[in-house]
């Protein structure tokens, strides 16, 4: 774990609305000299408090309309079945995330499709088909707002 101090948290906050601002301008913002702020992100990425960068894309705008959050129940359990089905859900484009969680169901799954009749196609051809799933329970994302979360 890492000591982070007020300047390391206004540069967190600083990169979770825009991860694309240069060392030089984050420097200006917060009153530091380029260098200093450039050794600052550099630690914070040598220390794993910064994992990389990631492309926010727009679904909707690339016709995506729906976004599903499936609850999946393995119908058998063991080391091999996670595997199996974490290897198979992987492979389908739709599916966004996937999140091995504990609780009514084993898996949480992001999916996205054009539409609610695309996304029964892939429901019952890819992920009803996959090894070891069990009772599935689908929630439509009706909106959706992000939050950068705590930081520190």
């Amino acid at each position: 774990m890492i000591e982070l101090d007020t300047t390391d948290r206004l540069i967190l906050r600083a990169l979770t609305q825009d991860a694309t601002i240069s060392a030089s301008a984050l420097g200006r913002k917060l009153g530091l000299s380029q260098p200093a702020a450039w050794r600052r992100i550099r630690r914070l990425y040598d220390s794993g408090v910064i994992k990389g960068q990631r492309l926010d894309l727009d679904h909707e705008k690339l016709g995506f309309g729906v976004t599903v959050f499936l609850g999946v129940k393995l119908a058998t359990k063991g080391r091999v079945s996670l595997e199996d089905f974490e290897r198979a859900v992987s492979a389908i484009p739709e599916v966004q995330t996937v999140e091995h969680i504990l609780g009514l169901y084993d898996y949480r799954l992001r999916v996205v499709a054009r539409d609610i009749s695309d996304f029964e196609r892939v429901l019952r051809r890819r992920i009803m088909m996959l090894p070891g799933v069990g009772d599935v329970e689908a929630n439509v994302l009706l909106s959706e707002e992000r939050r950068p979360g705590p930081i520190g």
